[in-house]
């Protein structure tokens, strides 16, 4: 367990330039597992239970992001991976939390068997103001088939692709699936500027703004 961050932190920069090549390569031919088990080693000297995952970029080709998953006792981690980030180019962005999808109404999700459109699911929002948090419960056609595991991934996922880890961490309270459209019920988009005006609102009653 690394005592120094901030050590930790310049470690896996130095070491991730070194990777930088055969990285870029093994995506440009679409096959990063050839440098994933390498690159988890690499995590897990910055701390073990850092999650990462190399994604498409928003701003660039591609993207790495190290999550702590939001966990209060590795933040000190991924601030610290994450100042000593080098600036971002046209080929690399870096995220500390898994960031939103821009648009998550165009993503399907292949489950077995079932093709799961993220712009079918409806969710109902009660806001809490006073405890700076919002309940919220996930509607789609689709969820009441599905087994129990894949149910609460399901359940999960598009809330995480709306908002990305950290503000749904920061403002998403109680989680619940139902079994009919919620009344006033809000697509995916709508509940994202929903916690996002929250979240411009009042940053301080949970820990600031992203």
């Amino acid at each position: 367990m690394p005592a120094d961050p901030e050590a930790a932190a310049r470690e896996f920069w130095q070491t991730w330039f070194t990777m930088l090549p055969e990285t870029n390569a093994a995506l440009g031919d679409r096959q990063p597992q050839r440098v994933e088990n390498d690159l988890a080693a690499v995590v897990a000297r910055l701390h073990p239970e850092l999650h990462f995952s190399l994604e498409r970029g928003q701003r660039a080709i591609y993207a790495l992001v190290v999550s702590g998953q939001e966990d209060p006792a590795l933040r000190p981690y991924t601030d610290a991976w994450r100042a000593a980030a080098p600036e971002e180019d046209a080929i690399w962005e870096y995220h500390d939390s898994v960031p939103p999808v821009p648009d998550p109404t165009e993503v399907t999700v292949n489950l077995g068997a079932h093709r799961i459109r993220l712009g079918d699911f409806r969710v109902g929002a009660t806001v809490d103001s006073g405890a700076g948090a919002v309940d919220v419960a996930v509607y789609h056609p689709q969820l009441a088939g599905l087994e129990e595991a894949s149910r609460s991934a399901m359940t999960f996922l598009p809330l995480d692709a709306a908002l990305g880890e950290r503000l749904a961490g920061r403002w998403l309270r109680r989680v619940e699936v139902v079994g009919t459209e919620p009344d006033e019920a809000l697509t995916l988009v709508e509940l994202r500027d929903l916690v996002r005006g929250l979240d411009r609102r009042d940053p301080e009653s949970v820990g600031g703004t992203d």
